[in-house]
């Protein structure tokens, strides 16, 4: 039975005292039957950090270098998220994809440095509105499947939850429908098992992300192959993410 795993990303929003409310907020009015992770910006980890220890929230960043260390100028390596106590991290997302010029190939070198420093890793995959009108999007997203994960062990499958994140419905308020969504979810599953096995498919946790909200977010966990949610702008605010949180309370 795969465990429902909830991720909100909170992008390029709130200083320090706002973190600390919203984090506060979903400690004491949100239980944490399903996998729950909060992925604030760089400049909020410690913060976040020190009021999720010792609790069932999990601390995730939203991306990482492809290097350790070295002369990589505005760039976070894992071992300074390891450093903070960052447990997951969040790679391949669509805006740096689109918007910073990430390729299959970068996220892929990602991954594989994250593992090694055993970062758990959200790996984001999905296709533009364009590729989608075009009938590509299956194909779109099993290419970025098998490059991201060029080289990894099954082993390692065990620390990876890939995220079904649509383009066009990032930010945009539209949403695929849950029969849409959980179809390339299908092709995802399907994909993991012709890579690895029946039971590494079985296992993987694929969450769905682009504009979940509260009102949607019961009929897409409804559906087989959708087994959790990456969460932007519901992930935001207490009174919105918590529903998401506790969809099957």
């Amino acid at each position: 039975m795969r465990r429902s795993y909830m991720a909100g990303n909170w992008k390029m929003n709130y200083t320090r005292s706002e973190a600390l409310s919203l984090v506060k907020e979903l400690l004491e009015n949100g239980s944490f039957k399903n996998k729950v992770l909060v992925a604030p910006p760089f400049t909020l980890l410690e913060t976040v950090s020190n009021a999720v220890k010792g609790t069932e929230l999990i601390l995730g960043a939203q991306n990482m270098s492809t290097a350790e260390s070295g002369a990589h100028t505005g760039e976070i390596s894992p071992l300074m998220l390891k450093d903070l106590g960052v447990q997951a991290v969040i790679l391949g997302h669509s805006e740096r994809r689109s918007i910073y010029g990430e390729t299959n190939e970068i996220v892929n070198t990602k991954i594989h440095l994250a593992l090694k420093h055993s970062l758990e890793v959200i790996f984001c995959v999905g296709e533009t509105l364009e590729e989608r009108e075009a009938g590509a999007a299956e194909k779109i997203v099993r290419d970025q499947v098998l490059k991201g994960l060029k080289d990894i062990s099954e082993k390692q499958m065990e620390s990876i939850t890939i995220a079904y994140e649509p383009v066009w419905a990032i930010g945009t308020g539209k949403t695929a429908s849950p029969e849409d969504a959980d179809d390339i979810h299908s092709v995802i599953r399907k994909e993991i098992e012709e890579l690895y096995s029946k039971e590494t498919a079985d296992q993987l946790i694929i969450q769905y992300g682009g504009s979940v909200k509260p009102s949607n977010v019961k009929e897409l966990m409804g559906k087989a192959n959708i087994d959790g949610a990456l969460v932007g702008g519901a992930a935001l605010k207490a009174e919105t993410f918590i529903p998401i949180m506790e969809y099957n309370k």
